[in-house]
């Protein structure tokens, strides 16, 4: 605690002062990159919202799909809320100016997107009420969290990547017009927050005790708990949509398996060293929840799950998150392309 201007201080006057590795102060060099490119594809939420309600005539949707799109939207409306609070706590808490200016950045986007989400569902006639209990829980397992590694991890590698296999689902369907378009520009900003993720993790990663692992691994799996009954809840919607469970999740695995691999292989421990429990029971509860036939009976779901906890996970390629790079119109009314 500080008294007029003794004791100890909430401002960090050694930030400049930690010692990096060359890999590290790489790393550290595209968590600042992150906040230079999110001004740069800054967008106003107000003028894309608005043309795309001009140019679709309003939001458009048939009766029978309607619920379906608000049951699923309004879990990611609250998940934009907590992704802004999380982020502004990793703002505050991150010490390497980069990853504070890396999370910053994401900041000012989840509230770009919380706003623009809660004037689409307006438009769409709906007020969103209170979350369901599975959603709830995993957004505050992450809130809630003091340790910086599980809040990292949950927030950006975890979260983020349902968030973003779930957009580019409803997008690929074209639920609905102005939803479409609008995910392009959400999708591009989702992808760059993986990035903090996978750039800093690393830096936390290799100073954990081998019982500091085992407990991130056991909040991961609780993480994945909650996050697959979430999607086990509102799979009855997706299939209203028109959207694939099943391949919702295998996205969610693809990319959740990349961001993971990238970020221990870059601090040299081996994605799957004494096997990683957590992406072992992710491969079965899949196998449970989202069979291949989704009736399939217990004893063959069993069987499959049985098999997929066995299997040997290889870290995935980081071209899952091609998809995400859009082209869109930045708040400058430049259209910035994929590779720009």
């Amino acid at each position: 605690m500080a008294f007029a201007g003794f004791g100890t201080s909430q401002l960090r006057y050694d930030m400049f002062d930690l010692e990096r590795s060359a890999a590290e102060a790489k790393r550290l060099a595209k968590c600042e990159n992150i906040y230079h490119r999110s001004q740069v594809l800054a967008w106003d939420g107000k003028d894309v919202l608005g043309e795309l309600l001009a140019k679709h005539g309003g939001v458009h949707v048939p009766e029978d799909k309607r619920r379906a799109l608000e049951r699923v939207f309004t879990i990611i409306l609250w998940g934009e809320l907590a992704a802004w609070k999380i982020s502004a706590q990793l703002a505050d808490r991150l010490v390497p100016l980069e990853a504070k200016m890396a999370a910053t950045s994401q900041a000012f986007d989840e509230a770009r997107h919380f706003y623009v989400m809660h004037d689409y569902l307006t438009a769409l006639g709906f007020k969103p009420g209170r979350l369901d209990r599975a959603p709830q829980a995993l957004l505050d397992l992450v809130l809630d969290t003091d340790d910086l590694a599980a809040k990292l991890m949950g927030m950006q590698l975890m979260i983020e990547t349902i968030a973003l296999s779930l957009f580019q689902a409803v997008r690929e369907r074209e639920v609905e017009p102005v939803l479409t378009e609008l995910l392009r520009y959400y999708e591009r900003d989702e992808a760059r927050h993986v990035g903090l993720g996978m750039q800093y993790l690393p830096s936390l990663l290799a100073g954990m005790s081998r019982g500091q692992h085992m407990r991130l691994v056991t909040y991961q799996i609780r993480i994945l708990y909650w996050g697959l009954t979430e999607l086990r809840l509102v799979q009855d919607d997706f299939i209203t949509l028109g959207v694939d469970p099943r391949q919702v999740i295998e996205n969610v695995r693809k990319k959740q398996l990349a961001a993971l691999g990238a970020a221990y292989e870059a601090c040299g421990i081996p994605f799957d060293r004494d096997r990683n429990w957590a992406a072992m029971s992710l491969n079965a509860a899949v196998e449970m929840l989202f069979p291949v036939t989704r009736r399939a009976p217990l004893g063959t779901r069993a069987r499959a799950a049985w098999a997929a906890f066995w299997h040997r996970n290889q870290p995935g390629s980081l071209d899952v998150f091609a998809p995400h790079q859009h082209a869109i119109r930045t708040a400058r009314d430049v259209i910035a392309t994929p590779d720009g």
